[in-house]
Order: structure tokens, then sequence, then C-alpha cells
């Protein structure tokens, strides 16, 4: 008979096998398309409503790209339309999202040390957030700020300033750079579904109906996917955000989460700049340098609260019930002599920071909080210790696996 938490541990990896690859597809076209659109020729002898044009070359032949604005004057056979790839990206993120945090919310979406919120409470603003994040950006871009780009960009990144020192308040470090990241490409994904398409979709079936489209859904459908185009780059980080500590984990990491967006704008707008004109702007390049320099830097700012707040505060059910089992004892002093040295709230194994993960393994209420990490990471699988740390014998494995299966009881 498997086990619930090994069965929901290879669900997600497999549903977050199936967000990696779908989103390789999506950022692919979305990049394609902005460079082939910034690169397009003009010149005398273009057919009538052909705005530009492009030779490439790939795979052994030579194609001609030419693109209309704002469409050909009939409606071309076999229209290909590039969807799909951001839908199962948007889709399968959603399902790792509510796998991980709230399926297991107990364990990575809220912080007991942060609020005393329940379950059903930190789900229901997890999705509410995505929900409101993607109505005040719409709201704002249709607003007399869509013709100020710059003025907008400035104001909807203190919107993500505010949107991430919220989650902050109630989230784990984890799953608060996961919903900035979520957030991001939830207005990603909202511009192809909601605008983006519907646009192009009134242009088609107006080129049906033999009638001329008029100019303006484009014109929005082309600002809504610049957009999408800036965005990419820190969506990307911030997928990759819950292996590296240093960015989830520290003091300004709500800070840290709306930086990151600065060099994603920087470097995609270099590329862009030198793809329609030609021109290399390498100030952008000292610009990223300088941010991401100033972001190491706050990830190393130590905590102004006391970080033994965590020790005093009441336990929760779910840690009560691995610490109340006899085997519970003989687990915690595996872990303790095997995992502290990195797991600690100021790890003592040299060049570690931060606790690898943001896991901590001092106390029992620590241990008991991670239990399902610890089964499955350093009891069925030799994840944990890594490398040259790694002196746990098998003795020790099956004593841990013993403890997780006499709490979890019945229920797996």
């Amino acid at each position: 008979m498997f086990e619930a938490a090994v069965i929901w541990d290879w669900v997600s990896y497999l549903v977050r096998w199936v967000h990696v690859i779908t989103a390789v597809a999506w950022i692919g076209t979305s990049l394609y398309f902005i460079a082939l659109d910034l690169g397009l020729k003009k010149h005398q002898n273009l057919p009538e409503g052909v705005l530009g044009e492009e030779w490439q070359v790939h795979g052994g032949g030579f194609y001609h790209v030419q693109k209309y604005m704002v469409a050909p004057d009939h409606m071309p056979d076999g229209l290909t339309w590039f969807k799909w790839e951001s839908y199962s990206t948007w889709l399968s993120g959603a399902t790792l999202l509510m796998i991980v945090y709230w399926v297991g919310g107990e364990l990575f979406l809220l912080d007991p040390a942060k609020s005393d919120l329940e379950l059903w409470q930190g789900i229901a603003i997890s999705g509410g957030s995505l929900a409101i994040g993607w109505l005040a950006y719409d709201f704002l871009c249709k607003s007399r700020l869509g013709s100020h780009p710059t003025l907008l960009m400035l104001i909807l990144f203190f919107v993500i300033v505010a949107m991430s020192w919220g989650y902050d308040q109630v989230f784990t470090g984890r799953a608060a750079a996961l919903h900035i990241g979520a957030l991001t490409a939830t207005i990603m994904i909202a511009n192809v579904f909601l605008v983006i398409i519907p646009n192009q979709t009134v242009v088609v079936e107006d080129l049906k109906a033999g009638k001329t489209p008029e100019a303006k859904y484009g014109i929005v459908a082309k600002q809504r996917s610049t957009h999408n185009n800036y965005m990419t780059l820190p969506v990307v980080f911030l997928m990759l955000s819950n292996h590296f500590p240093l960015v989830h984990s520290t003091a300004y990491s709500w800070l840290i989460f709306p930086l990151i967006f600065l060099p994603g704008v920087t470097i995609r707008h270099f590329f862009n700049t030198m793809h329609s004109t030609g021109q290399k702007l390498w100030w952008t390049w000292l610009a990223t340098a300088l941010i991401i320099i100033a972001t190491v830097w706050l990830s190393t700012v130590p905590r102004g609260d006391d970080p033994q707040n965590d020790l005093v505060r009441a336990p929760t059910q779910h840690e009560l019930r691995f610490v109340n089992v006899d085997s519970f004892r003989d687990a915690y002093r595996i872990v303790a002599s095997n995992c502290v040295a990195c797991h600690a709230r100021e790890p003592a194994w040299a060049g570690i920071l931060r606790a690898p993960g943001g896991v901590i393994l001092e106390t029992p209420l620590d241990v008991a909080r991670q239990a399902r990490a610890v089964y499955l990471h350093a009891g069925l699988s030799s994840a944990m210790p890594p490398g040259a740390a790694n002196r746990m014998d098998e003795a020790s494995r099956r004593a841990i696996v013993a403890w997780y299966r006499e709490a979890v009881g019945s229920d797996d």
C-alpha cells in the first residue's frame, strides 16, 4: 500500500515537471516573438499592410517572416495560435501551488511565528490575493496611466513591494516568494487569456466577416505582451527561489523579492533595444550588477528581532502529533546528531550562512514541523545528510521511518 506522503511527493514532482516543460515552451515563444517583432526590417517593396519582414536561418533551412499591421486583407488558412503554452503553464503551476501550499499548508504555507491564522484563512489569502492582484493591475493598465508606460511600471513596482511585505507578514519565506511569482504569472496568463487572445479573436472575426479590423485591438495586445516580456525573467527567478534560503528566509526577503524585478527589466531592456535599433545600452549591465550587489547585501543583514522568539510559541496540533509518540526520542536524537550542524538558526557548518532550504531542525518542535521532509529525505531516501556530511547509517534511517509512520498511524 502506497503511503500518502510518498504519493503526494511524486504527484508534486510530476506536476512540477509538467510546469517546467510548459513554462519553457511559453517563455521560449514569448522571447522569440518579442525579438522577432523588434528585429523586423522595413523597406519600400513590402506588400501592402506589411509592417516589416525578417529572414532567419535555423535547422538547415531559411524562414521568411512578415508581420501585418493590423491584419492581412483576408483570413489565411492554417493560422497557428500561441496560447496553450501559457494556459498549460498557469494550470500546472496553480495545481502545484495547491498541492504544496494548500494541501501541505500546515508545513509550508503559514508561519505560526508570524501570524495566528487558520489554514483555511491562509488558503483564502493565497487564492484571493492572486485575483485581487490581477484586478488591480488591469485597472491601472486601463486607466490614464496606460498611456504613460514608465510611470505605470513604477507604480506597479510599488504594488509588488506592498504585496511582498504583506505576504511576508503571514506566510513562510518560501511561500511568500512563491506567491510573488504566482501573482506575476497570474497577471501574465490573464493578459493572454483575457486581453491578448480576445483582441486577436476580434481581429480574426472581422477578417472572416470581410471587415477591416480596428488598430486599437492590436495596440492593447502589444502593450500587454510587452509587459509579459519584462516580467518573464523575475518569474523564472522566483520559481527557483525555494532552493535558496538567502533569498526567502532572511530579514529583508520581502524587499529582495521585488528588487529581483529590476535586473529582469534592465536585462530585457538591453536586448529589446539591441534587437530593435542595434544600440547596445551597456549601462543596463552596470545597473543590473549594482542591484544584484545590493540584493546580496540585504540577504546578509541580521534580523532585528530575537531568533529565539520562535522557540517559546505554543506548539500546533500538527507538531504535537509527531512529538507525542514513543519513537520520537530516538528520531530526535538522530536528527540532532546528523542534521543540526547545517539546519540551525545559526549553522555551525563552515560556509553555510542560512539553513539549507530555510529548514530548521534544532528543537523538538522544529523537527516535528518538518516531519514529512525528514521522513522523505532522510528516512525513505539518503538525500540528507548530503555528500561528505552523510554519516547516517541505515538503522538510523529505519528509526526515522518508524517514528513518522507511528505518528501518522491510520491516516496514511
